[in-house]
């Protein structure tokens, strides 16, 4: 199976936003992967469809301004803004087009088999009719609100991601067409089952299509069809000239809501009459348009995904507790695990819960703490991270929050808790001018008898006890002095004032993380035997792009785990033929960043960071990152191994040649299996810790090595 390599690449470099797609396009193959479960084949196209929504309300809108402003300058990749816009609309466009099929002709039939049916209102039977009339008039009518337009009623205002009814009608034995506007509630759920416990399901959408004659009664009603539009997302925020920083990002939320539009999904049955009225009033050009075959947004198919059918989904996971924390009839003393040395994390095969969320709590109740110090850029709605703040604030100890009230679709949540935090007495900051935090890092600051120590974390991922359950990520828990100090100085820089600092342990974007991987990559240049292996999101800037081509040419080898985009071409001759580029796209979202050196302290002595950065220009230069030092031999050895199994995957793997396209790894054997999810499943069942299964996919390969270490024996106590 291969993705990507629409267009003919111009430059050294691949577009960023094609990239980007053919990310999208790894993802939506899961939802025809054979060995994937079949509800979490659901879940994939409905992954699929939100990723297309952000990247429209970011990505789209950014190039759609660019081109309205009439910019013409050629990014990295040689393209126009205009070219780039054009390109990505019909790859999108192809895309969509693919996800609609594999939906109407291979997962809904696959749905029914299993006895989980979509359908439409003229397939359900009297009785069902009569209970979803019932259910209409009790539920749906009385939240519905029809919008006339007409001289005394302009058009309304279309929300951003709403899923909306346009509405064609008449008076009776009259000629003029009329429009009317009817939203779909987003509060009741997208699909309607047509009874108690019934696995038959009608759309909302269908449903109060079929009672509009209660809306509008005594109307002639003439055509009627679903509609969506996508606006541009992106927060504008000038934060220099920002007196209250809190009040601005409110401000602008509100503004965000009628920003232009970017996109319309329509249904493929509506007339040229009705789609010009939307075109003309939403001030569209008729290239935003996409017509959709089958349900207009299908994030709403996460609610099918989340059926209580674990035959049809993966096997529970729910991570090992580290065996250092492992006591038989006691609560683990996690300060005395650390002192004895360091510990990490890698969730979600290592339970976030019974780790650092367990840290964070114990820390909030225990006398000897004095401080608590933590990033919060992205947690869940109801975060027990927040809550142990707003305790250890109640119970008299310093807490301080650096909150990033500009995390992109999470300033509403986050604004929340940033309130909630100072009504506890909590410090909270929302860091520098010009700068998001992005760094995950964690301080407890504990009085013991020999005096005054700092208990750190540093992570890859951010502090949610829900998606650490999906992302996967490390995390480094310490006690060690040095890095103490550096959080330390970190956090008094963020929170107050402070000249440049040059941190011992941890490398820092803006001011050092540039610099320094320049320096290390420059270092492997000069080694006998040069080799980096970096594990990251995206990879795209320009300068260290340029780096790692003049390092293949000196024949350091390099490989590149990328999950997303990436705008490195590997395999060019007298290039970047020493480069290899992979990303592993399956069941936990590879969220972890990981930097090794082989060469980094002389020849033959490495050096392996974990950190929250990966190599864009916005996280070297306008976002504070932190990247930590893995020096504990031990530790060194795991980190490597998990990246190991990610460089010799061939189930979930795919490769990227020099022409952008990627080719999913996938044996014989593999290729060859059939069934929802079967051999998945036991894989997972018969992992049995004696060994990391050749057969097995990266994932289950880690999971069988978490129960393996889970049964070895501890570290010595201190």
């Amino acid at each position: 199976m291969q993705v990507g390599g629409w267009s003919e690449p111009l430059t050294d470099y691949f577009s960023r936003e094609i990239s980007w797609l053919a990310f999208n396009a790894r993802v939506l193959s899961l939802a025809d992967d054979p060995e994937v479960p079949l509800l979490e084949q659901v879940r994939y196209l409905s992954i699929f469809a939100s990723n297309l929504d952000e990247f429209f309300q970011v990505r789209v809108s950014g190039l759609a301004d660019r081109v309205a402003a009439e910019i013409t300058e050629r990014t990295l990749d040689g393209h126009t803004p205009a070219e780039q816009l054009d390109e990505v609309r019909s790859i999108v466009a192809e895309l969509c087009r693919k996800q609609q099929s594999l939906y109407l002709e291979k997962i809904k039939p696959a749905l029914a088999d299993e006895g989980i049916q979509l359908l439409a209102l003229d397939e359900v039977d009297a009785g069902e009719r009569e209970q979803l009339r019932r259910r209409f008039e009790e539920r749906v009518f009385p939240v519905l609100t029809p919008l006339a337009v007409d001289p005394g009623h302009p058009f309304p205002f279309i929300s951003d991601l709403s899923l909306n009814l346009a509405v064609g009608l008449r008076e009776p034995g009259g000629a003029e067409l009329r429009f009317a506007r009817v939203k779909v509630p987003d509060t009741l759920g997208r699909w309607v089952p047509t009874g108690a416990r019934s696995n038959r399901f009608v759309a909302l959408e269908d449903l109060i299509a079929a009672h509009l004659g209660m809306l509008f009664p005594g109307m002639e009603l003439l055509e009627h069809h679903a509609f969506r539009v996508t606006r541009n997302a992106d927060l504008t925020l000038n934060d220099e000239d920002a007196d209250d920083l809190l009040i601005a990002v409110e401000m602008e939320l509100r503004r965000r809501r009628f920003q232009w539009a970017v996109r319309l999904e329509v249904a493929e049955s509506i007339s040229q009459e009705m789609l010009d009225l939307l075109i003309r009033e939403l001030n569209l050009m008729p290239d935003a348009v996409m017509r959709v075959r089958g349900p207009i947004d299908l994030t709403g198919l996460n609610e099918i995904a989340g059926l209580s059918r674990p035959e049809l989904q993966w096997p529970h996971w729910s991570g090992i507790t580290e065996p250092e924390l492992v006591t038989e009839d006691s609560p683990p003393d996690f300060f005395k695990v650390l002192r004895g040395g360091d510990l990490l994390v890698h969730h979600p095969y290592s339970s976030f819960s019974r780790s650092v969320g367990e840290l964070i709590h114990r820390a909030s109740t225990d006398p000897a703490v004095l401080a608590i110090k933590l990033t919060l850029y992205r947690t869940s709605g109801d975060s027990p991270i927040i809550d142990a703040l707003v305790a250890a604030a109640e119970n008299g100890k310093q807490v301080a929050a650096l909150v990033e009230l500009k995390a992109r679709f999470d300033e509403e949540r986050n604004i929340s808790w940033a309130k909630r935090l100072e009504q506890a007495g909590a410090h909270v900051a929302y860091g520098l001018v010009g700068l998001k935090i992005h760094a995950k890092i964690a301080m407890i600051v504990r009085e013991e008898p020999e005096g005054i120590r700092r208990y750190c974390h540093v992570g890859t991922g951010n502090y949610n006890h829900r998606t650490a359950r999906l992302y996967e990520d490390f995390g480094l828990l310490t006690a060690d002095p040095g890095i103490g100090a550096d959080v330390a100085g970190l956090f008094n820089r963020l929170t107050g004032y402070g000249r440049r600092l040059e941190h011992t342990h941890l490398i820092t974007a803006p001011e050092q993380l540039r610099s320094r991987l320049s320096r290390l990559i420059s270092q492997e240049m000069q080694a006998p035997e040069g080799r980096i292996v970096i594990k990251l999101n995206s990879l795209a800037d320009g300068p260290l792009i340029e780096q790692f081509y003049a390092a293949s040419r000196a024949g350091v080898q390099i490989d590149l785990i990328v999950r997303g985009l990436c705008s490195l071409r590997p395999g060019l001759e007298g290039l970047s033929e020493n480069i290899r580029v992979r990303s592993i796209v399956g069941r936990f979202l590879e969220h972890s960043r990981v930097y090794h050196f082989a060469n980094a302290d002389g020849p033959g002595r490495p050096a392996t960071y974990i950190g929250s950065a990966d190599l864009l220009a916005r996280n070297l230069d306008r976002r504070v990152e932190t990247l930590v030092r893995v020096t504990d031999p031990r530790l060194v050895e795991r980190l490597m191994e998990a990246v190991e199994v990610s460089l010799s995957d061939e189930r979930l793997a795919w490769t990227l040649d020099s022409q952008g396209v990627w080719t999913r790894c996938r044996p014989r054997a593999v290729a060859a299996a059939g069934g929802n999810g079967t051999a998945v499943g036991e894989a997972n069942a018969n992992a049995d810790g004696d060994r990391a299964d050749d057969e097995a996919d990266a994932h289950v390969r880690l999971q069988q090595l978490a129960l393996s270490r889970a049964r070895a024996p501890q570290r010595a106590a201190p």
